[in-house]
């Protein structure tokens, strides 16, 4: 019998056709038949307000950041995919790491991976600022394999709505995946 685990995954932008989201559904095309024993969930992050502590009543949050933490709370392992803004994380996407991370933390202990798709070092800049911000939290993130994809270098990685189309990258962001299953079963002493 395999042991299935909960990926929720975020995208760190917003826009329609993004080569982030892309790389998330395709992760999720991936779940469902190249890769058995993981479950991905797209985590929509676009409604969250923004962190204001004056929301916050008495212990209790937004039912929007309620849900979006819960969700959180009951995956196994994180999955962040995010282009690269002024050499750091998007503004949407740190707010929903700074909404879950109000007490309690539900981003603590949890297993995470980061893609990302943009231009030149392909986000890299981003993963290593999401890495720093992840000490803090208590994620422990896989080391490899490491997935910054160049999404403009020929030929084309994505379709004009932001799918992957490239068979190697898909393959690339397979190889993420199995090694986010493996350390998220060795961290609950599973595998």
């Amino acid at each position: 019998m395999v042991t299935v685990i909960k990926v929720a995954a975020l995208s760190g932008s917003l826009r329609r056709a993004s080569y982030n989201s892309g790389l998330i559904r395709a992760a999720i095309e991936l779940s469902k038949g190249a890769i058995e024993g993981i479950e991905i969930e797209f985590i929509d992050i676009s409604e969250l307000p923004m962190l204001n502590t004056d929301l916050e009543n008495q212990g209790t949050y937004p039912q929007i950041v309620e849900a979006f933490r819960h969700k959180i709370l009951q995956a196994d392992s994180v999955l962040f995919a995010s282009p690269e803004y002024n050499y750091s994380v998007t503004a949407p996407l740190k707010n929903a790491i700074d909404w879950a991370s109000r007490p309690p933390n539900v981003w603590a202990g949890k297993a995470a991976a980061i893609v990302s798709a943009g231009y030149d070092f392909g986000g890299g800049r981003a993963q290593y600022h999401l890495r720093q911000i992840g000490v803090y939290l208590d994620l422990h993130f896989i080391n490899k394999p490491e997935f910054f994809l160049n999404a403009f270098d020929p030929p084309r990685k994505f379709n004009k709505d932001g799918d992957l189309i490239d068979e190697d990258v898909k393959d690339k962001l397979k190889q993420v995946l199995l090694s986010l299953q493996a350390f998220t079963l060795r961290l609950q002493g599973k595998g």
